[in-house]
């Protein structure tokens, strides 16, 4: 069950402090939002944070200026999504043009390895001789895999976003804004946000050592933004300010062409406007060709889209990362089903509710899309879920890998530390964040483990708390559903997670309503309190049990402005978020 609210303002008029000519809709909407001035929407790069606020950067940046000044090999170690993919991108092009080019990176097979730095992956990297290992997006957990680089003579700067455990890695450096004593204020960097930084260091501590000269040029820091634009909204981090400022800056250097030329790719596949990119865009089109890749391949092919030159590879490289996403959405959705059927069953035959926190398994289920399972179940049962798929193709194994989607007001990795504290030994091992984590256990705790973390999320979710909200920002009048509009609120600022994109609701009038491409909703509307304005408006995947319905002619709906652009046409489209029937 799904209501709308209305977002209540966080201050009150008198305790703003906005420029005059700011449009009093996006005024609105900036309070709504918890911004207090225009400085909080200043997204101009002297307002983003300086490195020298992160603990262990001074250490980091000393390992590096050893390696460089030394030529010695460094091998950067990445994680399987597209916040790894685009650190790992991000570090080799940095290291490059300032100079290095001894520079290589492996990324662990997510099916054979697993997450991180772990021995296995320190033996594999002991071939290729490094003298300093770069952990990007990865290595907060590592404790084991830095002793064995440690112990064999490699060096090592850890450089993560994610929450440390008990036990830190006794790396060389650490530099992640979560760890205990970082006075960096923006704790929502994201991986390739913190290896950006720590390239920023590294360009100033080489500068004031006179490293560049008129045949190797200082590299200008603002040219990797695409890249940190890229993996920030892809890993769904908060946009706080400083976030916002990362993500604006590269949307600004995508949509004037100064990208390179892998995401032109992707953006050419995907089928969106360079000109016209948003961060929207860049979650739902870019990100999961990326993701797809290391979801059910090798994320390298997404790191030598972002990291080649060549114009006709990319391309090639993008297509290949389309066809492998086309393969990732069909499995989904076999398991989609799969897991529907499962809990239709469980409800028949127990004629209960379903579990507050669920655990589902199935050993067909495909270990690399589990966690987009698990987020589309979330979505639709609102509730905190856990999907397992065996560790590897062994319909034997006796391991589970799972991966964990939470919802607003249950802080998912705690949970699971929770478990782990209330019985020992029932993962093997787990991490994450608030609303996403991973973990493993073996096959037979899964009964048991099921029930232990259905008992922990009854411990701080009610009833009420399982029912769906959409946040509304109010009505609008019919002249303020316009194309300017749509465009205004389009490029005010990067609209993300805890900095949402606009929605908002209004009554309407029922002209024509048709289903398109099998599960979409294609409406004629017009206001109740405005019969001459018409506006087209889609709601995706509806139930097709429900919908058409020529009976119903009035609806409430809750829905963002988008601007639809056909035939070098565009006009104002409403997308629909949530749909009522009226009369």
């Amino acid at each position: 069950m799904t209501s709308v609210l209305q977002r209540e303002a966080q201050y009150r008029s008198d305790e703003v402090d906005f420029k005059s000519d700011l449009n009093p809709l996006l005024r609105r909407l900036f309070i709504a939002r918890g911004a207090k001035s225009s400085a909080d929407v200043d997204l101009s790069l002297a307002s983003l944070l300086t490195p020298d606020l992160l603990l262990g950067m001074d250490q980091a940046v000393a390992e590096l200026i050893t390696a460089i000044e030394n030529r010695s090999r460094i091998l950067i170690v990445g994680d399987f999504d597209v916040d790894g993919a685009s650190s790992c991108a991000l570090a080799i092009r940095a290291l490059q043009q300032m100079g290095h080019n001894d520079v290589r990176f492996i990324v662990p097979n997510r099916f054979e390895f697993g997450y991180g730095l772990t021995p296995e992956i320190v033996a594999i990297a002991r071939h290729q001789n490094p003298a300093l290992i770069i952990t990007v997006d990865n290595g907060i957990s590592s404790v084991e895999g830095v002793a064995a680089a440690k112990a064999t003579g490699i060096r090592v700067i850890i450089t993560d976003h994610h929450l440390p455990g008990k036990e830190l890695p006794d790396a060389d450096a650490i530099v992640n804004p979560n760890q205990t004593g970082c006075q960096f204020p923006s704790k929502t960097l994201a991986g390739v946000g913190v290896i950006f930084y720590v390239m920023l260091a590294l360009r100033s501590a080489l500068r004031q050592r006179d490293w560049f000269s008129t045949d190797l040029k200082a590299p200008n820091m603002a040219q990797f933004l695409d890249l940190v634009a890229l993996g920030t909204v892809a890993d769904v981090v908060p946009l706080d300010k400083n976030n916002r400022i990362l993500v604006e800056q590269g949307l600004r250097r995508i949509r004037r062409g100064a990208c390179c030329k892998g995401i032109q790719a992707l953006i050419k596949i995907a089928n969106r406007s360079a000109a016209n990119l948003s961060a929207s865009d860049i979650g739902f089109a870019l990100g999961p060709r990326l993701n797809a890749a290391g979801r059910l391949d090798d994320i390298s092919i997404g790191i030598a889209c972002l990291l080649t030159e060549d114009e006709a590879l990319a391309n090639d490289l993008a297509q290949a990362l389309d066809d492998i996403n086309l393969d990732r959405r069909q499995i989904e959705q076999g398991m989609q089903q799969q897991a529907e059927d499962a809990l239709k069953a469980i409800d028949d035959a127990h004629d209960k509710d379903l579990a507050v926190g669920m655990c589902l398994f199935n050993e067909e289920w495909h270990q690399g899309v589990v966690g987009i399972l698990a987020s589309r179940i979330k979505e639709q049962h609102h509730r905190p879920v856990i999907c397992f798929a065996l560790a590897n193709d062994d319909p034997d194994c006796q391991e589970l890998k799972g991966s964990a989607r939470s919802i607003s007001g249950f802080h998912i990795r705690d949970a699971l530390e929770a478990v782990a504290t209330e019985h020992p030994g029932l993962m093997a091992k787990f991490g994450g964040h608030a609303m996403a984590a991973g973990l493993s256990l073996k096959r037979e705790d899964f009964l048991a483990f099921s029930a232990a973390f259905d008992l922990e999320t009854k411990k701080h979710l009610s009833d009420s708390d399982l029912f769906a909200t959409v946040l509304s920002d109010g009505r609008l009048q019919a002249s303020e559903i316009s194309l300017d509009i749509a465009k205004l609120i389009h490029y005010a600022v990067p609209w993300g997670q805890h900095f949402p994109e606009p929605i908002f609701d209004n009554q309407f009038t029922v002209v024509q309503q048709r289903i398109v491409g099998e599960r979409h909703l294609k409406l004629v509307l017009n206001m109740v309190d405005d019969p001459q304005h018409i506006i087209d408006a889609i709601a995706f995947n509806v139930d097709v049990a429900a919908w058409p319905d020529p009976q119903v002619t009035t609806i409430t709906a809750a829905y963002r402005l988008d601007v639809n652009r056909f035939r070098n046409r565009e006009s104002v489209q409403l997308i629909i978020q949530h749909i009522e029937k009226v009369s």
